[in-house]
């Protein structure tokens, strides 16, 4: 049965003529990061934002489940639209395990800066424990420190680093361990991902200092069937926040819109 609790925000004005660009967000489960972007993707797409509730605990196999199924819904009413799947971070890997289940819903992928490798950090088994065992106010001074993994100060705004900070610690430090257990398990088969035979677009951040995410693209390109990556100089992890970061932009500079729109 569907959870009610998550929904697909309409991050843009409904335009059910456009392509429909499904975006799944990071850790936090917000929409933050398409607040810098609805601007230039409102001229190409009618955009949604997968919404995680700050306190839900739901496994990777029931994410997929819900997501498939608000995606169909909203598919009804744009049956010739070319459907893209959005991820970032925590939610690339959701992407990952959507398309392996259910290649046929979406045209085109992107991911941005995937947190699939974030098994393969030897200090990841630490991530759960430490977030799970820490007094309130410890955890969130501790969301304080991690920001500047997360994004570099010059390239965002004080108002999006202001924002950020908000998000992570709207997340409770048990929902923020269940998540960091669920990447620490992710895993995917690469004979699955073949299924998806659409375009994907990996993107990573060249100075990402949280993840490999430059090697992990690499690694994704050579598993996905029709791939082509992108690297953003200087970029961050959260590399959607940063002024001069336009995603609409870059999909343009990489021919990633139907061309009818474009």
């Amino acid at each position: 049965m569907l959870d009610r609790g998550m929904f697909l925000s309409a991050v843009t004005t409904k335009r059910p003529d456009l392509p429909l660009l499904v975006f799944l967000p990071g850790m936090d489960g917000s929409d933050l990061s398409l607040r810098q972007q609805s601007h230039g993707l409102s001229q190409n797409f009618d955009v949604r934002c997968f919404c995680i509730p700050q306190d839900d605990k739901t496994d990777w196999p029931d994410l997929v489940v819900q997501l498939i199924e608000l995606v169909h819904a909203e598919k009804l009413s744009r049956p010739n639209q070319t459907t893209y799947l959005c991820g970032e971070s925590f939610g690339a890997c959701l992407a990952l395990k959507t398309v392996s289940h259910a290649p046929q819903l979406f045209e085109r992928l992107i991911l941005i800066n995937p947190a699939s490798s974030f098994h393969r950090q030897v200090w990841s088994p630490l991530g759960a424990i430490a977030v799970k065992w820490l007094p309130g106010q410890t955890y969130q001074l501790a969301a304080v420190g991690l920001l500047p993994f997360l994004i570099s100060f010059s390239r965002v705004s004080e108002d999006n680093r202001r924002a950020l900070l908000c998000a992570m610690q709207a997340v409770t430090s048990e929902t923020a361990a269940w998540r960091i257990e669920l990447l620490n398990t992710f895993k995917i088969d690469p004979t699955a991902l073949t299924r998806f035979q659409g375009p994907t677009l990996l993107v990573a951040s060249s100075a990402d200092r949280l993840l490999p995410s430059v090697s992990e693209i690499n690694r994704l390109s050579r598993l996905l069937p029709n791939t082509q990556t992108l690297t953003l100089a200087n970029g961050s992890h959260a590399c959607l926040l940063e002024t001069d970061t336009q995603l609409n932009q870059l999909l343009d500079q990489v021919r990633f819109i139907p061309e009818a729109v474009a």
